[in-house]
């Protein structure tokens, strides 16, 4: 019974996982309305201001915080990168860490 209730259990998280997973992006390497493909810097950008759109996305219906007129992957390594470049990365957290270690 206890094997049997633990399959189920995998099978309904595997659903729900699945569930999650991102789609494709229709929009990807078509300009928007004017005439503009989102590369890597922009993505760079849009990374660094996100606090501050999504803040603003939640009040305003068209403003986004990621540009699905994007080429890619360029572009969402950009947006990473700008993401840990407000966050700190991984070294706000380890220095941290080596602070209270002293």
């Amino acid at each position: 019974m206890k094997h049997a209730l633990l399959i189920v259990l995998l099978v309904v998280l595997m659903l729900a996982l699945a569930g999650c997973a991102a789609g494709p992006n229709d929009a990807a390497n078509t300009p928007n309305e004017a005439g503009v493909v989102a590369g890597f810097w922009l993505g760079l950008w849009h990374g660094i201001i996100v606090p501050i759109t999504f803040i603003i996305s939640l009040f305003n219906q068209n403003v986004n915080i990621y540009a699905v007129h994007n080429n890619g992957g360029w572009y969402n390594a950009g947006f990473l990168i700008g993401l840990g470049l407000f966050w700190g990365g991984g070294s706000g957290g380890a220095c941290r860490a080596s602070r209270r270690r002293d």
